[in-house]
């Protein structure tokens, strides 16, 4: 048989340790001077993470500039109709003055005034403003605010119901 001829392995060719020797364990492979990063700048996945960062910033800008224009929008709309309703109720006060009395007629006009002041307030002031004062009053008076939430809700409710009804018939 030659030296490379292949031999079974017997029992005295398995050795242990001596018990009094200490085991000292390999290094690990991050410390034995090995580089596991490719040579390019960043991973794909710093690239990709880099990626949705800048579309996410990109998107939510826009997204912000979109709820500015309509809140703008949303603000000319509400001063227009606030205009329209002050103008009802001081078209309406002469009526009320000859069917109900003068007194009654001045409560109109006092009404139109209110109106016609909160709707000038609003045009004056910016989104932001707006905004502010709305959390500033929740926070002053959170049940009022509640109130009024509920009460609007109610009032688009049956608006919706009314539009929805009208057009089944």
């Amino acid at each position: 048989m030659a030296d490379n001829d292949l031999k079974p392995i017997t029992e005295g060719d398995i050795t242990s340790p001596p018990a009094s020797t200490d085991f000292t364990p390999a290094a690990p492979l991050k410390n034995s001077g090995v580089d596991f990063e490719p040579d390019d700048s960043g991973s794909r996945t710093e690239q990709a993470k880099q990626t949705v960062k800048d579309y996410s910033s990109k998107y939510g800008s826009q997204a912000t500039d979109k709820i500015r224009t309509l809140a703008d929008t949303g603000k000319d709309r509400a001063v227009g109709g606030l205009d329209q309703l002050s103008q009802m109720i001081n078209d309406a006060a002469g009526q009320v003055d000859e069917k109900l009395g003068a007194q009654y007629g001045e409560y109109a006009r006092s009404a139109a005034g209110a109106v016609s002041s909160f709707s000038e307030q609003i045009k004056d002031k910016d989104v932001d403003q707006l905004l502010d004062e709305a959390r500033e009053f929740v926070r002053k008076s959170p049940g009022v605010a509640v109130g009024v939430a509920a009460a609007l809700g109610f009032a688009i409710a049956r608006l919706v119901q009314s539009g929805i009804d009208s057009d089944k018939a």
